[in-house]
């Protein structure tokens, strides 16, 4: 059976780019067909379309609870025109089939995310129609092309203009998307409904208070596959490579590759690390990440200066480094990058110019290997983000560590206040500590790390090594402690050290003799009231 109508059927409550699509579409011969605002909205901007109550000869009724769970509707979208009785009900009911459906649901995530919403608004903004349409429609994706995302019509017309139809390869594409938003849709909304059930978590203790808004009662994630790769950590794991359904476009999830081959695991740790860490300075900043803590980190006027800093905190550790910039990577750090004692894995930025480009891509001899990866860098959301990680049968979950401390509950507890100096860098080295690996001890000084301590099970063994890969550096330097020093030794080594000013969150039975070991080397010291253990 063959119809001489094309029709489409377009519902959508994001109407980005629709005008157009659909101009394009009554172009390409087909009629639409379409709903309420929708058909307002399409009419509003010069184009012809048939409301569904004239189609289906019912009107939209309840408010428009219903108005396209009707049988002309969907079986227009559910009909199979090659089988026999289906090509008799089409004919019998006056059923004109659906080439293309374009569908997109009620902003039910949106809506309860906000502060203010009523369970009212909550409700009211549960699609019900529109899952029905888009499920349908890829469930008869042989014949139907279901169409969910604004992102998704261009190749959407790329297709209809070149070829006349749609692939049956890429009608089984779109089914998919649809039915991962269909999922995902329910999922939102099932959770938003077992909290407004069962709103308290019966395992809180009393004085926990839990935010169901970020922790629902079940917690279903949702990740797609965006690569294999070649190991895990070791050569003996097998690893791939996960990204989020809505990845943030500023994430690494979201960057990408210019260059280079292909990523390991352990890179994708630790660029993560150096993306985490350079987004914490507004002045040009450099980082270089090894085993995922930063072996050098620095603050200077240019990009280049920054990087020459960064670099010449642990020149050693630094070979075969993650190197990280919050700037668009120029000629002039280029050239630096490409001295030839140093060897880089990998690189993320902003952006290359087109000079610094040409130089990491064709005169170093690590040319052809080196990964160059561009991500934006801009101001943070606001919103707090997730962080998961898995344990042996089920999984933690908490917000990401990114909160600014203000500055405002800061408090200098010894006898001598910190200098300008001191004080720019104090707040620098409290930046980078948080992004080291507890126990965490970063000496500072000039806007740039000069050693670190990372990962021990004492505190003053973290305090040594920094001590140990400072050397004469650290002098008049300062010191960061992600969490509160629990005895004296720690500040005696820094002293040793030559170290000028503390930073750490206070809140030790031993604060007392902490503070007064300060006094007595003329270590200014400054409480944050924040800890920052990275485990």
């Amino acid at each position: 059976m063959t119809f001489s109508k094309r029709r489409v059927l377009i519902s959508v409550s994001d109407k980005t780019g629709l005008a157009e699509f659909a101009r394009n579409l009554v172009q390409l011969g087909f009629e639409v067909v379409s709903t309420g605002g929708t058909r307002t909205f399409l009419a509003g901007n010069g184009i012809p379309v048939i409301d569904v109550s004239d189609y289906t000869g019912f009107p939209e009724i309840m408010d428009g609870r219903v108005k396209t769970l009707h049988p002309r509707v969907h079986g227009a979208i559910l009909g199979r025109p090659e089988i026999p009785h289906h090509a008799e009900a089409i004919k019998e009911h006056g059923i004109i089939p659906f080439e293309l459906v374009v569908v997109n649901l009620y902003p039910f995530e949106e809506t309860v995310a906000r502060p203010d919403v009523t369970t009212a608004e909550a409700i009211e903004n549960i699609d019900i129609g529109g899952p029905s349409m888009v499920r349908s429609a890829a469930k008869n994706h042989t014949h139907v092309g279901i169409v969910t995302c604004p992102s998704q019509y261009a190749d959407v017309l790329h297709e209809l203009t070149t070829a006349g139809q749609l692939s049956a390869g890429y009608r089984l594409k779109l089914a998919a998307a649809a039915f991962e938003l269909t999922a995902r849709y329910d999922r939102a909304i099932a959770g938003y409904m077992t909290e407004l059930a069962s709103p308290q978590v019966d395992d809180a203790p009393e004085d926990v208070k839990v935010d169901a808004s970020l922790f629902p009662r079940q917690m279903l994630l949702s990740f797609t596959r965006r690569s294999p790769l070649r190991y895990g950590e070791n050569p003996h794991q097998s690893a791939a490579f996960y990204v989020e359904t809505q990845a943030p476009e500023d994430s690494l999830a979201s960057s990408q590759k210019l260059h280079g081959k292909e990523l390991s695991y352990n890179n994708l740790l630790d660029l993560d690390s150096a993306l985490a860490i350079v987004r914490e300075f507004d002045h040009p900043a450099s980082v270089v990440i090894k085993h995922n803590n930063p072996c050098g980190c620095a603050v200077g006027e240019t990009l280049s200066s920054a990087f020459e800093k960064a670099y010449s905190g642990d020149p050693v550790s630094a070979f075969g480094g993650i190197f990280g910039f919050n700037r668009e990577v120029d000629a002039a750090t280029a050239e630096q990058l490409c001295l030839p004692d140093r060897f880089v894995e990998a690189i993320i930025a902003p952006g290359f110019s087109e000079s610094a480009l040409q130089l990491l891509t064709t005169k170093p001899k690590w040319k052809n290997n080196v990964r160059l990866l561009v991500c934006p860098m801009g101001p943070r959301s606001g919103v707090a983000s997730m962080e998961y990680r898995r344990v042996s049968g089920g999984l933690l979950v908490q917000t990401k560590d990114e909160a600014d401390d203000p500055e405002s509950e800061w408090k200098v507890v010894t006898s001598r206040e910190p200098s300008a100096a001191e004080l720019a860098d104090l707040r620098f080295a409290w930046r980078v500590c948080k992004h080291v690996k507890s126990n965490a001890i970063v000496f500072a000084r000039d806007g740039m790390i000069v050693g670190v301590g990372a990962g021990q099970m004492s505190r003053l063994d973290s305090a040594n090594i920094a001590a140990s890969k400072a050397g004469e550096r650290s002098q008049g330097g300062v010191v960061a402690s992600d969490a509160f020093f629990p005895f004296r030794d720690g500040i005696d080594q820094a002293a040793r050290a030559g170290i000028k000013a503390a930073i750490q969150p206070g809140g030790s039975r031993n604060d007392a003799e902490v503070i007064a070991a300060c006094n007595e080397h003329g270590i200014a010291m400054i409480f944050t009231g924040r800890r920052h253990f990275k485990h």
